[in-house]
């Protein structure tokens, strides 16, 4: 009977759900892939920020040229 019980017990252990808990917890599967995306969002919001502060100092530097070329003009 107790050679059942440990038979029972180690395909128990082996069991296939037990296998995937054990390689769900130390699976790098997909680590790049996610690291990859954060990286590209990253880069989009920085290059979100510097085109609104590229617009902004471009939109200033447009009023002072036209300031400038209007009082040549007079």
């Amino acid at each position: 009977m107790i050679g059942l019980l440990t038979h029972l017990s180690i395909r128990l252990a082996r069991s296939t759900p037990a296998r995937r808990v054990a390689a769900a917890l130390g699976d790098d599967r997909g680590e790049g892939v996610i690291s990859a995306a954060i990286a590209v969002l990253i880069m989009a919001f920085l290059g979100a920020a510097m085109w609104v502060g590229f617009d902004a100092i471009w939109g200033d530097a447009e009023t002072n040229i036209g300031d400038q070329v209007d009082q040549i003009g007079r």
